[in-house]
């Protein structure tokens, strides 16, 4: 374990060093807050006599948190070192390490997604922070909704990491990533409430959101934090949100046995 650990702090200091690629996001990200923000700001304001699904101060919140932990919530992070592997023969070269294959990568990817998130979020909230109503970023009404929200963040972390290190290893079977990937970024987008929140939803697909790990990677994080999602309906998520994530693991584990037993070696 001592040497995974190791792995991981090497690939935190390496990935720190990309400040300029921090700084570029830093900016997608500020312009991707403003842009949803004045997007849902006309259609509240053109709203009459309809309640929304949730306040402004909650829906704010909600659109700068998803911006400031975008690299630790976006659902595929694309490891071109992995599928250079897999597509050109050198994932040979990985059956004779004496190291865990799912184990490895999942370091790899984890820390990748941390220090992203170290290098962007804090320069976000802060501006997000200082800006006046409407436009403001709130704190979380209480400490017990800020414990709620910290927690089911790393949960999402390992989770989401598991679930795209797993689409990675499917590529094994299918040698071109673009289908597989396609289909889960479509479905893991709508269901984790990046394109809209879940509250905004019609009835039949909350229902189905329920069903999927998703709702688990950026709905429930940034909706505890608001208090969108009160502290006791927040502690039971957390337990579905541990489940999702130990099971996502244990089958990206089995799965890639079973792959690198399956493996036939692309390329030369």
């Amino acid at each position: 374990m001592r040497a995974y650990l190791n792995y991981f702090k090497l690939r935190l200091i390496t990935n720190l060093q990309y400040r300029s690629a921090a700084l570029a996001g830093i900016f997608t990200q500020l312009f991707f807050a403003a842009l949803y923000i004045m997007l849902y700001l006309a259609l509240y304001e053109s709203n009459t006599g309809v309640k929304a699904p949730m306040d402004w101060n909650s829906l704010v919140t909600y659109l700068w948190l998803q911006q400031a932990f975008f690299a630790i919530t976006y659902p595929y992070l694309r490891d071109n070192e992995l599928l250079s592997m897999i597509q050109n023969g050198n994932l040979a070269y990985e059956l004779i390490r004496p190291q865990n294959f799912f184990l490895k990568f999942y370091i790899k990817m984890l820390a990748e997604r941390v220090v992203a998130t170290l290098l962007r979020c804090i320069p976000i909230i802060i501006i997000g922070m200082l800006l006046p109503y409407p436009y403001k970023l709130c704190l979380p009404p209480t400490l017990g909704n800020f414990l709620v929200f910290m927690g089911s963040l790393i949960l999402s972390c390992l989770l989401v990491t598991a679930l795209s290190l797993i689409v990675h290893i499917i590529t094994m079977f299918t040698i071109d990533s673009r289908g597989i990937t396609s289909a889960y970024m479509m479905i893991a987008e709508v269901f984790m409430g990046i394109v809209v929140p879940i509250p905004f939803f019609p009835l039949w697909m909350k229902k189905v959101s329920e069903y999927l790990p998703f709702r688990f990677i950026g709905d429930f994080p940034y909706r505890a934090y608001s208090g969108n999602i009160d502290i006791m309906e927040g502690k039971t998520l957390l337990i579905g949100s541990f489940i999702w994530m130990t099971l996502a693991l244990i089958f990206g584990y089995l799965i890639s046995k079973y792959a690198l037993k399956k493996a036939v070696i692309q390329g030369g």
